[in-house]
């Protein structure tokens, strides 16, 4: 499987030629840019909507145990342990996507409805199902993947566009000396809901 950041950067620039070809003043071509954009994000909260349903299916009432790091954007300190079940970290991770689609569609519908842009309503039309399609929690649920290396739960962070200034590493640690120096650091476990 390719890289996604090289098919991100293949797409696009697919998608800039294609868009330089398409009159986006004629009314007619705005129209299907519109239909085209919104079914895409309606797609992408299918595969959601579906890989929620195979969770909540699965029922998977298994421990899992980690460390959260400290977010010092957000004033907390201390790394905290989390104890959660397999079932509750995999419907919070659906739900962060799923809440990035709506995000991405009020975004967007600013830039075009206010702003009166079209071009990037076209970019942005395929790439929320290629996230969705190409996101963790999917391959597990959807396509059955093993979560196992990259798959294995807690997942690790994709780098933002901040994780030079964080200094050290911002995935969840989830060895058990990281979790019992947690629990013991006064901060105690957090039962996530």
């Amino acid at each position: 499987m390719m890289n996604p950041v090289v098919t991100n950067l293949v797409l696009m620039l697919v998608m800039m030629q294609v868009s330089r070809r398409l009159d986006m003043e004629n009314p007619d071509v705005l129209l299907y840019i519109r239909i085209g954009y919104l079914a895409c994000q309606a797609v992408a909260v299918a595969i959601y909507l579906i890989t929620r349903l195979k969770i909540t299916q699965k029922n998977d009432l298994t421990t899992l145990k980690y460390v959260e790091p400290a977010n010092p954007l957000s004033g907390e300190a201390e790394a905290k342990p989390v104890v959660t079940t397999v079932k509750e970290y995999d419907l919070k991770q659906v739900n962060q996507q799923i809440r990035s689609v709506f995000t991405s569609l009020a975004m967007m519908g600013f830039m075009h409805l206010y702003m009166k842009y079209s071009n990037p309503l076209f970019m942005q039309s395929i790439s929320s199902v290629k996230s969705a399609l190409e996101s963790n929690i999917v391959k597990i649920h959807l396509f059955g993947t093993p979560a196992s290396g990259d798959l294995k739960r807690p997942f690790k962070a994709a780098p933002g566009l901040l994780a030079g200034f964080g200094g050290g590493s911002q995935d969840a640690k989830t060895d058990k000396q990281s979790v019992e120096n947690a629990e013991v650091s006064g901060v105690g476990g957090i039962k996530e809901d």
